[in-house]
C-alpha cells in the first residue's frame, strides 16, 4: 500500500462527518500520516479467511463483498460493503483472526488504519467507541435479519426480500442516481440467499416475465417495489 495524502480524512467525501466529524485537528493529521490508501482492481482479495487481522479498512469507491467458504468450495456472501463502511472491525475488537474473507467486486478504492492506531483514536473518543458499537450491533441484527430468512423463507421470498435489500443498500438515495440498477453475477445473487445459480436464474426469469423487474445483461432494475414486497413477505421497516 502507498500513503495517500491525496485522499485526506477530512476530504473523504463519505467519512468525514460521519467517522471522524469531532476528532480533533491533530489526530486527523495523525490519521492521514499513518493511513494507507490503495485501489483494487475486481477480484483482488483484500484479506483471507483465517488470516490475522492488521487493521481495519474504510471503503473510499467501489463494492467490497464479505464472504466465508464452505468444505464444497463454495462462497457464501455474509454481507456487501458500501462506501463509507469499515470493514475487518470484528477481527480487531475480539482480537482473533478474520472469520472470513474480502475481496473487491469492483475496482474499490479503500483506506487501511493499522490495528494500534485505530484503537489509540477509539479508545481517545468514547463518542467514537458508541458509534462502532452500533456499526457492529447493526449488522448483528442484519445478519439475525438474514438467517431467519434463509432458515424458513422459501427461495422466491428470499429473492425478493434480497432485491429490495440490495437496491436500497446500493442506492439510500435513489433520486441522486444516474443509473439505480443492481449490476451481479447470478452466482453472486445464488450466493447471498443461500441457493443454486439455475435457481436464481429461473425466478429472475419469472419476475422480469410478471414486470418486477427489467434485466439487461446482468443488470437488473427494479420496476414494481411493492409487488416484491408482497412476495418477499416483508414490512417496509425491514426493507
Amino acid at each position: 500500500m502507498r500513503k495517500a495524502k491525496e485522499h485526506s480524512c477530512e476530504s473523504c467525501p463519505v467519512t468525514s462527518a460521519l467517522h471522524f466529524g469531532k476528532f480533533e485537528k491533530t489526530d486527523l493529521q495523525y490519521l492521514n500520516e499513518q493511513k494507507t490508501t490503495e485501489h483494487y482492481k475486481k477480484g483482488r482479495f483484500i484479506y483471507k479467511e483465517g488470516f490475522t487481522s492488521l487493521g481495519v479498512y474504510c471503503l473510499r469507491e467501489g463494492k467490497i463483498k464479505i464472504f466465508q467458504t464452505g468444505l464444497d468450495g463454495r462462497e457464501h456472501i455474509i454481507r456487501i460493503a458500501l462506501p463509507g463502511e469499515f470493514f475487518g472491525l470484528k477481527a480487531i475488537l475480539s482480537g482473533h483472526d478474520h472469520s472470513a474473507s474480502a475481496e473487491s467486486m469492483e475496482e474499490s478504492t479503500l483506506c487501511f488504519i493499522k490495528k494500534a492506531d485505530f484503537l489509540y483514536v477509539m479508545n481517545k473518543y468514547p463518542d467514537f467507541k458508541t458509534y462502532l458499537m452500533l456499526v457492529l450491533s447493526n449488522l448483528l441484527e442484519k445478519a439475525e435479519t438474514r438467517l431467519v430468512s434463509i432458515a424458513y423463507k422459501p427461495v422466491r421470498e428470499r429473492l425478493a426480500e434480497s432485491l429490495l435489500f440490495l437496491y436500497k443498500s446500493f442506492y439510500p438515495d435513489p433520486g441522486k442516481s444516474v443509473t439505480n440498477d443492481l449490476n451481479l453475477t447470478r452466482m453472486e445473487i445464488a450466493n447471498i440467499i443461500g441457493t443454486a445459480q439455475e435457481t436464481v436464474t429461473r425466478l429472475l426469469s419469472e419476475f422480469k416475465k410478471d414486470k418486477l423487474i427489467s434485466v439487461k445483461g446482468r443488470k437488473i432494475y427494479i420496476t414494481d417495489p411493492e409487488r416484491l414486497k408482497l412476495i418477499a413477505n416483508i414490512k417496509e421497516s425491514q426493507v
